[in-house]
C-alpha cells in the first residue's frame, strides 16, 4: 500500500517527493489507467477530508490522471477548516492570505462511483509545497486524514499493536413512506415492520457499499426513523476512510430516493441520538492482545484493561473531539437514552462508557455520528498508549445495577467545558499538531459563541410572560 511506503514524520521534508515517487510508480500508473478506461471514467474527484469531518474535493477530467499522480491538486489552505469565517468575518485558519496546499492522492483509494461509473474518487493528504523555505515538502498539520496514518504506523513501532475498529454509525432518515409504527410507551426497535419500510434505503445503501469495497455485515432498525448498518471491521485508517465514504454514499442515497438523511447527533428528545460507537481492538502476530487464551467468556485481558484505564483517563480531555458539536451534548442530557455521560466500563453494560460487548472488543460509546474519525481515533491511540505505557488500572467493572466507583474525571456536560479540557490536556498537546490543535479551538470556539448568542424559542417560552 502507499500509505506504508510514504509514512512520514512532520520534519521530512522529502515527504512529498516520496509520495509522488510511489504514486509515479510504472505499475501503478498502468493499474490506474486501465481501471479509468475500463470504467469508462471521465472525471476524478480528488478529496480530502476536512478537521471539521467534511470533505472537500477538485473535480478534475480523468484524462490528467498522470499530472494529478505527480503534481496533486492545489487547495486554499483554510479548505481543511472549512472554508469557516469567523463571528467577526475572518477565515479561520490562515485568512484569506493564507497559502496553498498541495494534496496527493493514494492511489489504492481510487474508486468508480457506483451511481454514476463516469465519475471516480480518491483519497488524498495533503502537503506544504515544495517551493516553501524549510517546510517545503513536509506533511500539512492540519491534514487529520495523514495524522491518523502517521499515528497508527508510530503507535505500531513503539508498542508492537496494530489497531483495529469498527465502527457503528446511526442515522435518521425521513420523508414519504417513512412514518415509524410503535405502540404506545414502546420502543420501534428491530421491528421488522420498520425495516421492510427502510427497504429501499438499506438496500441501495448496502449495494453501494460493497461497490465501494466496504464488508457489510449487518443492520437494524434502532429508534423512530433510525437505522444502523455496520461493516466489518479494520486498521483504524482504513475504517476511518470507510465511514467517510459511508456517509457519502448515504446522503446520494437520499437524493436518489426523495427523503432526507441525518448524522445531526441528537434531532429529537425522547428518543436516542446518532451514536458512533467505535469498536476498538488491539492485535500482535495475528492474535487479538485484549483476549486471555482459553478464556471463552465475555472479559478482558490485562493489556486491553490498561488501555481501557487510558481511554478513561482521558475521556474528559478527548471529549470536544468525540461529541463535536454543540448539538452533541443533548444525547448526554436525554436520561436513558444510552448515551454514556460517565466514564466507567462493564461486562456487556450499556450503562458504560467503554462495553466489553464481545470476547476482546472494546466498544467506545461515547462518539457521535458527527465525529471526525481521523481525529477521534487519532486521540484513542494516545489515550490507549498511556494506559499501556503506565499501566493504568482501569478499576472494576460496572455491576449489575449499575453501580459504579468515581474513578476518572466527570465528563465535561457542554461544547464549552470540553473546550476547555481540550486545552489543558498535556495528551492532546502532544497527539496532535500545534497548528491543527489552534484551529480545531478556535472552529469550536466560534461554534460555542455563535450558540450562546442565539435566542431560542425555549427561552421565550421560559421568561416571556413569567419574568420578573
Amino acid at each position: 500500500m502507499v500509505t506504508d511506503i510514504v509514512v512520514s514524520s512532520l520534519t521530512d521534508n522529502d515527504a512529498f517527493h516520496k509520495h509522488q515517487a510511489a504514486n509515479m510508480r510504472p505499475e501503478v500508473v498502468k493499474d490506474l489507467e486501465q481501471k479509468i478506461a475500463a470504467a469508462g471514467v471521465e472525471f476524478i474527484y480528488y478529496m480530502l477530508p476536512t478537521i471539521g469531518s467534511k470533505v472537500v474535493a477538485k473535480m478534475v477530467p480523468a484524462k490528467h490522471i498522470r499530472r494529478n499522480l505527480e503534481k496533486g491538486i492545489a487547495l486554499h489552505r483554510t479548505a481543511v477548516a472549512d472554508l469557516q469565517s469567523s463571528r467577526a468575518g475572518d477565515l479561520i485558519g490562515g485568512g484569506i492570505g493564507a497559502r496553498e496546499m498541495i494534496a496527493l492522492p493514494d492511489t489504492e483509494t481510487f474508486v468508480v462511483l457506483p451511481w454514476d461509473t463516469s465519475v471516480a474518487r480518491m483519497f488524498c493528504r495533503a502537503y506544504e509545497p515544495t517551493h516553501f523555505a524549510e517546510v517545503g515538502g513536509r506533511p500539512l498539520q492540519t491534514d487529520s486524514r495523514g495524522l491518523l496514518i502517521r499515528a497508527h504506523h508510530e503507535f505500531t513501532e513503539r508498542t508492537g499493536y496494530e489497531v483495529r475498529s469498527g465502527t457503528e454509525p446511526e442515522m435518521i432518515w425521513a420523508g414519504p413512506g417513512l412514518e415509524v409504527i410503535k405502540k404506545e410507551g414502546a420502543s420501534p426497535a428491530y421491528q421488522v415492520e420498520n425495516l421492510e419500510r427502510m427497504r429501499p434505503i438499506y438496500k441501495q445503501v448496502v449495494r453501494y457499499a460493497q461497490q465501494f469495497g466496504l464488508d457489510m455485515i449487518e443492520g437494524d432498525y434502532e429508534d423512530d426513523g433510525q437505522l444502523e448498518l455496520n461493516w466489518m471491521y479494520d486498521r483504524v485508517e482504513l475504517t476511518a476512510d470507510r465511514l467517510v465514504t459511508y456517509r457519502q454514499i448515504c446522503k446520494q442515497v437520499a437524493r436518489e430516493q426523495g427523503v432526507t438523511a441525518t448524522f445531526m447527533p441528537k434531532p429529537f428528545n425522547g428518543i436516542m441520538g446518532n451514536g458512533c460507537h467505535h469498536n476498538l481492538s488491539l492485535w500482535k502476530d495475528g492474535v487479538n492482545a485484549c483476549v486471555e487464551p482459553g478464556n471463552t467468556q465475555i472479559h478482558l485481558s490485562e493489556v486491553g484493561r490498561w488501555a481501557v484505564g487510558g481511554m478513561l483517563t482521558h475521556a474528559a480531555d478527548s471529549t470536544a473531539i468525540m461529541a463535536s458539536t454543540v448539538n452533541s451534548y443533548k444525547r448526554f442530557w436525554d436520561a436513558g437514552q444510552f448515551a454514556p455521560s460517565a466514564p466507567s466500563w462493564g461486562l456487556d453494560s450499556r450503562a458504560g462508557m467503554i462495553r466489553i460487548s464481545s470476547i476482546g472488543r472494546m466498544e467506545y460509546r461515547q462518539p457521535d455520528s458527527a465525529v471526525n474519525p481521523y481525529l477521534s481515533h487519532t486521540a484513542l491511540l494516545a489515550s490507549m498508549e498511556d494506559g499501556l505505557e503506565r499501566k493504568i488500572d482501569s478499576g472494576d467493572p460496572l455491576t449489575d445495577d449499575g453501580a459504579r466507583i468515581a474513578k476518572f474525571d466527570v465528563m465535561p456536560m457542554t461544547l464549552g467545558d470540553a473546550i476547555v479540557e481540550f486545552e489543558e490536556s498535556d495528551l492532546l498537546k502532544k497527539a496532535f499538531p500545534e497548528e491543527m490543535r489552534d484551529i480545531f479551538i478556535e472552529l469550536k470556539r466560534d461554534e460555542w459563541a455563535r450558540y450562546c448568542g442565539v435566542i431560542t424559542e425555549w427561552e421565550f417560552a421560559q421568561y416571556w410572560e413569567t419574568m420578573p
